[in-house]
């Protein structure tokens, strides 16, 4: 069982201005075969959360620990973070020009399992894959990203996680610009993912939508870099008939 411990984490960004703090104390842990929601309203800290996690330089770690199964997260560079079993997918992944899909994944494939698979292999599986996104074929011969609509995007990068196969994934809004259809199918990745390889999955959100698909076993609402509420999926029941407010209210 994999477990992601976030303790008293204190991330900031660098301005003009000198250092501009963004959380302020968060404690977190996720398991392996939980699913965990974050939310919050704009600029609350939930992208912020994503970003530390995965290692971006961007954003300064002023305090706080990060542990994946009692080892130190920021010890590692970005890419280590993610050979041990870290994964994030991105509110806006970016293009990729003059690189496949197909030859992306597979050497994304070889990173994390140490061993590149056997092409005829290889390719079944990621024809699999793609199937049960209801990707087309031509999908694998494309850069990636490049010319990609805002589902394609999404469903590249849940391609990626079933592939994958990580430990730990944080999801960072990947139900934003899906349409109705488009957020079954992510949704049904999501799962497929979480019931195959009992992952962790912190899943962040603005809304409750998605949460309609991919239960949530835990919600917790960010506010000013704070934790402020937490509980179970009657959390986003409170969220979706009264919005955030009312836990600003209840803090104060």
């Amino acid at each position: 069982m994999a477990t992601l411990e976030i303790k008293d984490l204190n991330v900031g960004v660098q301005t003009d201005k000198g250092m501009t703090g963004i959380l302020r104390g968060l404690n977190l842990t996720v398991r392996s075969g939980e699913t965990h929601a974050i939310m919050g309203p704009n600029g609350s800290g939930k992208s912020t959360l994503a970003y530390a996690i995965a290692g971006h330089p961007k954003y300064v770690i002023t305090n706080g620990e990060v542990h994946l199964d009692g080892e130190n997260v920021l010890d590692w560079t970005v890419d280590e973070r993610a050979r041990h079993g870290l994964f994030l997918a991105m509110q806006y992944p970016v293009e990729v020009p003059g690189v496949s899909m197909s030859n992306f994944l597979r050497t994304s494939v070889t990173a994390t399992r140490g061993e590149a698979p056997k092409l005829r292999h290889w390719l079944k599986e990621m024809r699999e894959a793609m199937s049960d996104l209801a990707v087309d074929a031509s999908f694998a011969e494309r850069n990636v990203n490049e010319g990609f609509s805002g589902g394609e995007r999404k469903r590249a990068e849940i391609l990626q996680l079933e592939l994958l196969k990580p430990k730990i994934a944080v999801l960072d809004e990947t139900d934003s610009g899906l349409d109705v259809d488009a957020l079954r199918v992510v949704s049904d990745g999501i799962n497929r993912a979480r019931e195959n390889n009992d992952l962790g999955l912190l899943l962040i959100t603005h809304f409750t939508r998605i949460l309609k698909y991919v239960k949530p076993d835990f919600v917790h609402v960010i506010r000013d870099g704070r934790i402020i509420a937490e509980g179970g999926p009657e959390l986003a029941d409170r969220i979706d008939a009264d919005g955030y407010e009312q836990f600003a209210l209840e803090t104060a």
